[in-house]
């Protein structure tokens, strides 16, 4: 572990932690009242991989503005959603999904309520939701404000959980079985330094660009 790092995070959670906070409860918001928002987020993080978070976020904005998040087909979505990579398949998931859950979001809720633990609610979406891997899954659970112990393994996590000297490098390929291995590892970190690791990572995120985004 990398002291001189971690201090420096520390002391820029002391400065953030209220906002993080804040954050946090937006999320929890999202799962106790607003069950139409819920399929934005899945939306939202069917769409971030390999993209860039905001322009993903616009995305769905944009689609929802003109209906098309609800109706358009996998062409139109396809269409509009231009600063999205891979936009063609990612629309194909979108309507895959909407297919399954778009008319009744609430028993996606259900489904997910049903889980005594966090992993297995990852692994039935990883399993049923085509698009979603294991970070967009943990990305998604706990934007809706269903989970706070799943680690967020994208890029500028891995490249800080470097910096920070958690992990000795970032994995050419990250497997189910490296990704709980890291995940592990950042929850033991996490525990260490005090901070919770649904905050490490919109703490992070904030190191980076300077905002508590998703």
């Amino acid at each position: 572990m990398d002291k001189e790092k971690v201090e420096e995070i520390q002391e820029i959670y002391d400065d953030v932690r209220e906002m993080i906070e804040e954050r946090i409860a937006e999320f929890q918001e999202l799962w106790d009242r607003k069950d139409e928002e819920l399929f934005d987020e899945l939306v939202f993080c069917l769409f971030t991989p390999q993209s860039k978070a905001k322009a993903c976020w616009g995305a769905v904005e944009e689609l929802k503005e003109d209906g098309t998040l609800e109706e358009g087909s996998q062409e139109e979505i396809a269409e509009r959603i231009n600063r999205v990579r891979f936009r063609n398949n990612k629309a194909g998931y979108l309507v895959e999904v909407r297919e399954k859950f778009g008319d009744d979001v609430a028993r996606l809720k259900e489904k997910l309520s049903s889980f005594d633990d966090s992993r297995k609610a990852r692994e039935w979406v990883v399993d049923n939701i085509k698009g979603l891997g294991y970070k967009e899954a943990s990305h998604f659970l706990r934007n809706i404000g269903y989970a706070q112990d799943l680690a967020i393994l994208d890029r500028h996590i891995l490249r800080n959980l470097i910096e920070l000297g958690v992990i000795d490098e970032e994995p050419k390929t990250l497997t189910k079985k490296r990704y709980l291995e890291i995940e592990e590892k950042m929850k033991d970190f996490s525990d260490e330094i005090g901070i919770p690791i649904h905050h490490l990572d919109l703490l992070l995120w904030y190191k980076e660009t300077g905002e508590v985004f998703k």
